[in-house]
């Protein structure tokens, strides 16, 4: 009779409705919480991704009688030369500019009251001056707040990047550690399969990462070397450029692409449309002939998978998900094709 008594007490309406709004109270918020830490958790996710795409390279030189930590240490300095390498390219040209721009505007004022110059004639016509000291007097705190947003931004952005540097670098080094204490959350009876799998998809992800790496680095040096006999300005940051923004799947090498061509068109419009035919020449060989060759015989999702997932991830995460939309989509491509489809015909 007591069990009985006790079974109807823990199926009372009052208890159930206490766990049950305890149960919404608790998912809500946690709900709360990971909104509220979003950002740090997509840096984190990235810093993971990051270093489970530098996996491959740091395992390989282990296989060459290399230390880890000393496998790490290389990659970590290969990758950070990189980011260096791009970051000494960019600056002086952009201080350069604006130190050159900032010198010629004495020269732009003289121009606008000299009603024989170009300039002159737009100003006169447009009435060029007054607009712009209206525009000034009228929104000159949004102007100024503009600003310090954007260097707010900057700042935040500088930040973030040097977080995911330091993050990628402590998961690289306790990288399998970090995996072995994940599988221990699968129950025994399927932590083989589960580690199987696992390792699967951390290898298509590292595959991908490295292919992508490649590929990029390839069509930032076929950029440098077209644009020194050309005489295109600045080969060395638009090379760079080039190799940075290639790895954003889809668009960024049509982004790429209209920045090269317009900094040709400074040169001659006869460079402008040679750059943009060697372009559009260089993006064919590279989606039919090197991207199948590094990484389509790892990751081999079907092209309208890869449009979807990066439309996808693009409006869930925006750049990041581009970043990390096909990986995902191969990792949960052979989740489907090893566990669910299996489980379905049976």
């Amino acid at each position: 009779m007591a069990d009985s008594g006790d079974d109807t007490q823990r199926r009372s309406p009052f208890r159930v409705g206490l766990i049950g709004a305890a149960g919404v109270a608790v998912t809500y918020a946690l709900a709360q919480i990971v909104l509220a830490a979003q950002s740090v958790l997509i840096l984190i996710g990235v810093a993971g991704f990051v270093a489970v795409g530098l996996d491959p390279a740091v395992r390989w030189l282990a296989r060459v009688k290399l230390p880890r930590w000393a496998a790490v240490t290389t990659v970590s300095l290969a990758a950070v030369g990189v980011f260096a390498g791009f970051l000494t390219a960019a600056i002086p040209p952009l201080v350069a500019e604006a130190g050159q721009f900032v010198n010629q505007l004495p020269q732009f004022a003289h121009q606008l009251q000299d009603h024989s110059s170009l300039l002159g004639r737009l100003n006169d016509r447009f009435q060029l001056q007054q607009r712009l000291e209206a525009l000034l007097s009228q929104h000159g705190s949004e102007l100024a707040q503009g600003l310090l947003g954007a260097g707010r931004f900057v700042f935040d952005a500088v930040v973030s990047t040097l977080t995911v540097i330091v993050l990628s670098l402590y998961f690289l080094a306790d990288l399998p550690r970090i995996r072995t204490a994940l599988y221990r959350l699968v129950p025994r009876a399927r932590r083989a399969r589960a580690t199987q799998l696992g390792d699967e998809m951390l290898s298509k992800v590292g595959a991908f990462v490295l292919g992508n790496l490649l590929t990029s680095l390839i069509a930032g040096l076929a950029i440098f070397v077209w644009c020194v006999p050309w005489g295109i300005p600045y080969a060395v940051l638009l090379a760079l450029l080039v190799a940075i923004l290639d790895l954003i799947p889809i668009i960024g090498w049509t982004s790429a692409g209209i920045v090269v061509s317009l900094v040709a068109l400074s040169v001659s419009p006869a460079a402008a449309f040679a750059t943009i035919a060697y372009i559009l020449v260089y993006r064919f060989v590279e989606d039919y002939v090197l991207i199948p060759k590094v990484i389509g015989r790892v990751v081999k999702v079907p092209a309208v998978v890869t449009i979807v997932a990066t439309v996808i991830g693009g409006v869930l995460l925006g750049l990041v998900g581009i970043l990390v939309a096909i990986p995902v989509a191969a990792a949960l491509q052979l989740l489907m094709e090893q566990v669910v489809y299996p489980r379905l015909d049976r």
